[in-house]
């Protein structure tokens, strides 16, 4: 079983920034693994906020976050992070990450956008972002 954990998450102000951190506490080959970040807001619906394939090549981001957010691994750490930058009140949500069901995946971008692709994930952490 793997098990992910979040951390990281607060109360900012608009414009400032935050690093989310996930971990993986358990489960191995975690550098084998493509991992995603999504985000839920009360109210609405998870969306897909970014995603990075298991070799690191390639990062996807939602439009909405993109040139603002950054994701990072570190596979020596069984960790992957959300660099969050220019924060609005929009970006208010529990931000949860996520590990792809499948090894060494090389699909295109949509597969790593889509909630279907993720078998494990951790208990979220807010992030509420002030006016």
């Amino acid at each position: 079983q793997v098990q992910l954990v979040e951390s990281g998450g607060g109360l900012v102000q608009a414009g400032g920034s935050l690093r989310l951190s996930c971990a993986a506490a358990s489960g191995r080959a975690f550098s084998s693994y493509a991992m995603g970040w999504f985000r839920q807001a009360p109210g609405k619906e998870r969306e897909f906020v970014a995603a990075i394939r298991w070799s690191g090549s390639n990062t996807y981001y939602a439009d909405s976050v993109k040139g603002r957010f950054t994701i990072s691994r570190d596979n020596a750490k069984n960790a992957v992070y959300l660099q969050m930058n220019s924060l609005k009140p929009e970006d208010t949500a529990v931000y949860s990450c996520a590990r792809d069901r499948y090894p060494r995946s090389d699909w295109s971008g949509n597969y790593y956008s889509s909630e279907m692709s993720y078998a494990f994930w951790g208990q979220g952490t807010q992030v509420t972002v002030s006016s």
